[in-house]
């Protein structure tokens, strides 16, 4: 009589593969859900890149999207920002409004109130007194915003926003950049579903 071992075990053995890859499966696919670009040396990983001008009113729709998912990856991914520029005045005083946030140590409180202030108030910033009046009234001395809009360090700072957008390939805001070298692509997603994808992402190079 002719044994049936051999045969249930391949099955077996083929089903059991069958299995793995699937539980293996890449649950993202690059060129649908990201696009891996030429990047920017980022100083310190895992860290997702947020795109994006104050100017930007998908921008400011998606503002409380990337908070949210900020939150819930508090403490496994650092999020940082680059205010874009695209070569137009009230949009690189915006790259100057958020330079100085951070020269004072006020971003997390202004970042909010000044897309507020842009896009449900008194619109964009046009000139630099308007910008100087501005962090006057969130309590600076005019001459310490006078002095950090004039400095080099002010120059140097949106250079080099320009050049990570550059080397990014960035072609629209907002953009999400993982790693400094993954782009994620623009689709819906949950808060939850986006910070699957960064976490994913922020993880890929150590994947075998």
């Amino acid at each position: 009589m002719r044994s049936i071992t051999n045969p249930l075990m391949a099955l077996l053995l083929l089903f059991t593969a069958m299995l793995s890859m699937s539980v293996d499966a890449n649950p993202y696919v690059e060129g649908v859900d990201y696009t891996q670009v030429s990047g920017i040396p980022e100083s310190n990983t895992p860290v997702v890149r947020e795109f994006f001008s104050y100017n930007c009113p998908h921008c400011y729709r998606q503002d409380p999207l990337f908070e949210e998912t900020e939150a819930l990856l508090k403490g496994k991914v650092e999020f940082a920002r680059t205010p874009i520029g695209a070569g137009r005045t009230s949009w690189i005083l915006s790259q100057e409004a958020y330079y100085l946030a951070e020269k004072f140590k006020m971003a997390s409180q202004l970042h909010g109130n000044i897309f507020k202030r842009i896009h449900e108030k008194e619109g964009a910033f046009t000139r630099k007194d308007q910008l100087a009046e501005y962090f006057v009234k969130q309590g600076v001395k005019r001459e310490d915003v006078d002095k950090a809009m004039s400095s080099a360090d002010a120059s140097l700072a949106i250079s080099n926003y320009d050049t990570q957008a550059q080397l990014a390939g960035i072609r629209g805001v907002p953009s999400l950049l993982v790693n400094g070298k993954y782009l994620i692509s623009s689709k819906h997603r949950t808060a939850e579903e986006l910070a699957d994808l960064v976490t994913y992402l922020s993880e890929l190079e150590d994947k075998p």
